[in-house]
């Protein structure tokens, strides 16, 4: 699978539309608007770029995970949130406002953040020397992710009915590529599929738990409301499969760096839903229980 020109080409193009659509959405007012919740932002980026790597390294280090799964659970726990995270916690009263600020933020910081703790989890675990991460593609990974956010924030800036219409296939398409993505990098190591998910499917589960309840009660211990603290759930509980995707197939060459992510973007759905309606409960009693204006 990742010898195909469609996993070679295909998909940083696809990614790259992906992206381009997630600028589409941003604005420079959403990173003006961290000076106006500095401590929101502040405890959601230290949750996912320094707490949720150092998670993903004890899960796979407790678990003796295999190296190239373990360098994909690390590259999985580097990957942002995305707009996903923004829908669901919409669905579930989150502060939409932090979810659009922290999106814009970690499309800024995972050009940085997914390089360096992807280098860092190549140099620990791959003692075979299979992978590798050089400075050329680094570059590769900045150009896939950072350069089509800004592109997409520069259109959206000159034409903003282009980009409320392109919304919605964008959102579409990106859901398509998931899944397609997904099921492919399950499916090219199929013959080793049931031996994969020994070896992660319990440190992805466990990990996503994690991740979306250290969002949660990290915001709480900090004092955040609650519809921050949903918000920062689903932003560091939801991640961007769609690039560690990219990254393990296009630019590693290795499907089974893809398997985590693929496991993970199936049990992130099913968990983020069961966690919103178990954490938005008091916030909708809350809000019934004020009086109309």
């Amino acid at each position: 699978m990742n010898d195909s020109a469609l996993i070679s080409v295909g998909l940083p193009i696809a990614l790259a539309i992906i992206m381009f659509g997630l600028g589409l959405s941003l604005t420079v007012a959403d990173f003006r608007r961290v000076a106006r919740s500095p401590k929101a932002v502040v405890v959601a980026l230290v949750l996912q770029v320094l707490v949720l790597p150092l998670v993903a390294f004890g899960l796979v280090v407790a678990f003796d995970v295999d190296p190239l799964l373990a360098v994909g659970v690390m590259l999985l726990a580097a990957s942002p949130g995305g707009t996903t995270a923004n829908l669901f916690s919409h669905l579930f009263r989150g502060d939409i406002a932090l979810n659009i600020t922290l999106t814009a933020v970690n499309s800024v910081l995972a050009a940085v953040t997914i390089p360096l703790i992807t280098n860092l989890a190549i140099d620990y675990f791959d003692a075979d020397g299979d992978l590798g991460l050089q400075f050329g593609k680094v570059l590769q990974v900045i150009a896939i992710v950072l350069l089509p956010v800004a592109l997409g924030m520069v259109v959206r800036s000159r034409s903003r009915a282009f980009a409320a219409r392109a919304d919605r296939p964008v959102r579409i398409f990106s859901i398509v590529v998931l899944v397609v993505v997904a099921l492919g990098a399950l499916i090219g190591e199929r013959a080793n599929v049931g031996e994969y998910l020994q070896q992660v499917g319990l440190v992805t589960a466990l990990f996503c738990l994690a991740s979306l309840t250290l969002g949660y009660v990290g915001a709480r211990v900090m004092r955040l409301d609650a519809p921050q603290a949903i918000a920062t759930s689903m932003e560091v509980g939801i991640h961007n499969t769609t690039i560690a995707l990219t990254i393990a197939l296009s630019v590693l060459n290795s499907t089974e760096v893809a398997v985590p992510a693929a496991v993970y973007s199936v049990f992130m759905y099913i968990f983020a839903t069961a966690f919103g309606f178990a954490i938005s409960r008091g916030t909708v009693r809350t809000a019934a229980a004020q009086p109309a204006d």
